[in-house]
């Protein structure tokens, strides 16, 4: 036998009792905890009071968990967007040990390989990156077990405030560990939940003014974020079947092991675990309830109203099958709003108004909800409340109890509740509801308001109350209990009766006004006709301007507030106006999908239709209609001492005082950049290629010159409207006949017109006839129009103003 040399068997020796050494050096988990609090859970943990640590017993090894991640403490502000109670990233992830190192997992759940097949789920899982979302030193172990220090994790900026901050625009901030610690208080131990939180303060420069509007110190941003470790559902769920006409959103995965004749794209609807006592009863109490929890700091009469919007929805669970099935309580005060045990309806504020939501934490793999989050703004209520005594000049004594008008307020707060709770049991907007009477709390509703005979608001109709037939329907498609029953074919009933009861579903995108082709699908509309529905409001808006005065504000109230509650009102029009215009160049289809019953397809909404649309819209240029009342613009002053402007302010061009061409202006160009927006022109050029029996381009664009270039003045006032408006047109004519997204033989049409505007314009200026301004600006818009023609750009001498703040409402 071959002898070891003396000096490696000497190395040797050394190596190995420094190996031994370390080894030895880690503590057992007992020895290392000794002196510290113990919170038994799912994830045990133990809290070093010395230290400020949390160490996390790791006793499940490459098992699969959820890492749900929030913001219990947030920054109030719309504008950035990092609210109290936000949820954040929900991962797939497990811990897996490297030697003296734990890693912590996030697995790619949406690629996947739906097989028995080892090696070829093995192929997926080596062909698209996971992520490792951090690193833990192992501290201390035991045979099943081993320790690792996860504060360096906890205080970590996982929702990415800093990248937040940046991206808005509110300076250069950076976690400082200093300011930073676990949040006791709020991290606790359950059997199938361990929750973790910690205060986490941001150091920055250069403070942004959102950011400066809402902290103690602009330099020093402190907020809290919490950590959920959640065990996985068991598998008695079964998820349903995504159907782009249920009316719910879709939790995706592509399964790379699908038939070739099979979509490797899967589809389900996230919706909450829910099942009957006894599936043999028409209506049964499930095993377990939904409950969501409200916020207890809600204070009256919303508190009340938001608890009895939410509880419409058991009427919905009712209706599929379930007796108290859907529960509505307030949240104990024992209890953590961001415990993943407990849905919730948090109560948000905020230093401006801004969107409500409704979030969810899903298992990725089968689309199960765990936890619905609703997020609601608290000064919702008070807009409705503004826009209604805007309308309502209710205050003739001075100081009266406007009940009326907070009850419609209230209305909206039931309604408000009920949609967002929606979103959180998977359910997608329906901005189609509001042509079937107001079928769905899932639109966007804009307060059904008219005058009565003695010329009175009347808002019985402001808001609708209760379940809309389409909630009802969606419910039944995503909760029904279909034991004993072919699942596919009852689903397929409920769409087809959805038919049958004249009920559409368009969502999102579908419905927006800026390109947006849908003829029934608007965000803040009413009535079954948009045309005439903005006829109408025209009138009520007309009504309430010619009383609009000093009975609009409360006795004691500086004058100059009157200003920021004449925006609403001036401007109540201004989402009727988003659904009328997409009747222009409308498209009228569904989200269908190949089957025995006839294909609608994609329908040109039909010329006269079209036509009475673009009636409606330029009726909304005319100056009579513009202009502000002599009586507003001689009442409203400047901002009184210790006031200031604010976003909801009037931005005009006269100083501190009111500008009386601000609000029209911004009014007719929000209905020109509607009505002569790209996609929209391009649509109707092709839709004259198509049929004579089409609206065409050559039609609209000849009703527009024609109403804005050669309507005559009848008073100064309505001629400087009228100019206003004639150059807010005639750019935007050349905006888009110099814009690469505008079809070529468009922009030939447009330019055709710019053309014969510099002409006509040019020959009028020199007509005796006219006024010396008028003149002088026929002459100046000619030379304006013959610059862009001759270099391509429009001189860079006027910006249109920008229009107030209007969604949410």
């Amino acid at each position: 036998m071959q002898k070891i040399p003396l000096i490696r068997y000497i190395l040797f020796t050394v190596l190995l009792t420094m190996i031994t050494q370390a080894h030895a050096a880690i503590k057992s988990i007992n020895d290392f905890t000794s002196q510290m609090n113990h919170f038994p859970g799912y994830f045990s943990f133990f809290y070093d009071t010395e230290n400020g640590k949390v160490y996390l017993k790791v006793d499940k090894l490459e098992q699969q968990f959820l890492l749900q991640q929030s913001l219990p403490y947030g920054v109030g502000s719309n504008d950035i967007g990092l609210d109290r109670g936000q949820l954040g990233n929900t991962h797939l992830v497990q811990f897996e040990r490297f030697g003296d190192k734990v890693m912590l997992r996030a697995i790619n759940a949406y690629y996947r390989a739906n097989t028995s097949n080892k090696a070829e789920q093995k192929s997926i899982k080596e062909a698209f990156a996971s992520s490792i979302l951090a690193g833990f030193k192992v501290v201390a172990q035991s045979p099943q077990a081993v320790l690792i220090d996860y504060t360096p994790y906890l205080l970590s900026d996982v929702h990415g405030v800093s990248r937040t901050l940046a991206a808005r625009k509110q300076g250069s901030f950076s976690l400082d560990e200093n300011r930073s610690a676990v949040f006791m208080p709020r991290s606790k131990a359950f059997m199938k939940n361990t929750e973790l939180e910690a205060v986490l303060t941001f150091k920055g420069s250069k403070p942004g003014k959102y950011i400066r509007q809402v902290s103690a110190d602009p330099y020093a941003l402190t907020v809290h974020m919490h950590h959920s470790l959640i065990e996985l559902p068991d598998d008695n769920y079964t998820p349903r079947a995504f159907h782009p006409q249920s009316g719910y959103w879709s939790v995706e995965h592509k399964d790379y092991a699908a038939s070739l004749s099979d979509s490797m794209l899967v589809r389900y609807i996230p919706r909450h675990r829910l099942t009957k006592k006894d599936p043999s009863l028409p209506i049964s109490e499930p095993v377990e309830p939904i409950i969501y929890y409200l916020d207890p700091g809600v204070p009256e009469p919303v508190k009340t109203a938001l608890l009895e919007g939410g509880k419409w929805w058991n009427d919905a669970f009712a209706a599929a099958g379930y007796k108290n099935a859907f529960i509505v309580k307030v949240l104990p005060d024992s209890a953590d709003p961001m415990d993943i045990r407990y849905n919730v309806i948090q109560w948000v504020h905020r230093a401006t108004r801004g969107w409500s939501y409704g979030s969810s934490v899903i298992d990725p793999r089968t689309g199960e909800i765990l936890k619905g989050h609703v997020t609601l703004g608290s000064l919702r209520v008070r807009q409705d409340i503004l826009i209604a005594e805007a309308l309502a000049a209710p205050y003739v004594e001075g100081n009266e109890v406007t009940k009326t008008l907070q009850a419609m307020a209230l209305d909206r707060i039931r309604q408000l509740s009920a949609h967002e709770i929606g979103h959180t049991l998977g359910i997608a907007h329906n901005f189609a509801a509001s042509v079937a009477d107001r079928a769905s709390v899932m639109d966007y509703p804009h307060p059904l308001l008219s005058f009565n005979d003695k010329g009175e608001l009347d808002v019985s109709r402001g808001y609708a109350h209760g379940m809309g037939q389409w909630d009802t329907q969606v419910i039944k498609y995503g909760y029904s209990d279909f034991t004993g029953f072919d699942e596919d074919t009852e689903l397929v009933a409920i769409l087809a009766e959805n038919k049958s009861k004249g009920l559409e579903f368009i969502s999102d995108s579908d419905a927006r006004a800026k390109g947006g082709a849908h003829p029934t699908a608007h965000l803040w509309d009413n009535g079954t006709s948009p045309s005439d529905e903005l006829t109408r409001v025209l009138e009520v808006r007309k009504h309430a301007l010619a009383n609009f005065g000093i009975n609009n504000i409360k006795t004691g109230t500086a004058l100059s507030q009157l200003e920021e509650m004449l925006v609403p009102l001036y401007l109540f029009h201004r989402y009727q106006v988003e659904s009328a215009v997409k009747l222009i160049a409308g498209v009228d289809y569904d989200y269908e999908i190949r089957s025995e019953a006839t294909v609608k397809g994609a329908q040109v909404v039909s010329k006269e239709v079209q036509q009475h649309a673009l009636t409606a819209m330029l009726n909304t240029l005319k100056a009579d209609n513009l202009a502000l009342p002599e009586s507003i613009l001689a009442l409203i002053p400047p901002k009184a001492y210790g006031e200031s402007k604010n976003r909801e302010s009037i931005v005009g061009r006269t100083g501190l005082t009111l500008d009386a061409m601000a609000l029209p202006e911004v009014a007719a160009q929000h209905s020109l950049s509607l009505m002569l927006n790209s996609q929209r022109l391009n649509r109707l050029a092709q839709q004259q290629a198509r049929s004579n029996a089409f609206f065409s381009l050559d039609e609209m664009l000849a009703q527009v010159y024609e109403q804005v270039f050669t309507t005559g003045d009848e008073t100064p006032m309505a001629a400087k409207i009228n100019q206003r408006v004639q150059l807010l047109t005639a750019k935007q004519f050349a905006d888009l006949a110099a814009s690469d997204s505008v079809a070529p033989e468009v922009q030939a049409q447009l330019r055709y017109y710019l053309v014969k505007l510099s002409k006509d314009f040019q020959q009028g200026s020199l007509l005796s006839s006219v006024s010396i301004g008028e003149s002088a600006f026929k002459q100046y818009l000619a030379e304006q129009v013959k610059l862009f023609l001759s270099s391509g750009q429009w001189p860079d001498n006027f910006k249109a103003l920008p229009i107030p703040p209007g969604s949410p409402i």
